[in-house]
């Protein structure tokens, strides 16, 4: 029957490898080399690498800051409430938004801008029939109308579980 042939494999020397390529790096990556120390003393002229230290040192002692001022009532409102009008927000066309906020700089420069002339409630009256002022003035009737039946739908929601925490 036929023996195996043994082989046994020569030791490497990692730490001979490493330096072969050690002694190369700087030939292949000059350029590279070169433009991480002009980063490296950026962060340092801008003070950015002693800060970052120090935060590093410091991070045990961060993090449970930020976790006891996250753990508070108030901050997991706030996060909530921006989940929520990250919500509402998604659901609205940005057109919309710009037209809004396109009308409040419009409206505070006529209303803000000298006149010579007096207002006249008649004048004011014609103004607020007109076919923009109706317009707007639907929309926000839509929206308090909206506002109002969302709100009674909360109170008839909030009265039941009231009722059986008094008991």
């Amino acid at each position: 029957m036929a023996q195996p042939i043994r082989f046994t494999a020569p030791p490497i020397d990692t730490r001979a490898v490493l330096h072969a390529k050690v002694e190369r790096a700087p030939d292949a990556h000059a350029a590279a080399i070169l433009a991480a120390y002009d980063l490296l003393q950026a962060l340092h002229d801008r003070g950015i690498l002693e800060m970052t230290t120090s935060a590093l040192r410091a991070s045990d002692e961060l993090l449970e800051k930020v976790v006891d001022a996250a753990n508070t009532p108030p901050a997991i409102r706030a996060l909530r409430n921006l989940v929520f009008w990250q919500t509402i927000l998604g659901n609205i066309e940005p057109r919309w938004f710009k037209g809004l906020f396109q009308a409040i700089p419009d409206g505070l420069a006529t209303a803000t801008a000298e006149r010579n002339e007096p207002v006249r409630v008649w004048k004011l009256l014609r103004r607020a029939l007109s076919k923009d002022s109706l317009r707007g003035l639907a929309a926000g009737i839509d929206f308090l109308e909206s506002f109002g039946r969302h709100l009674h739908m909360l109170e008839a929601s909030v009265a039941p579980e009231q009722k059986t925490a008094m008991r």
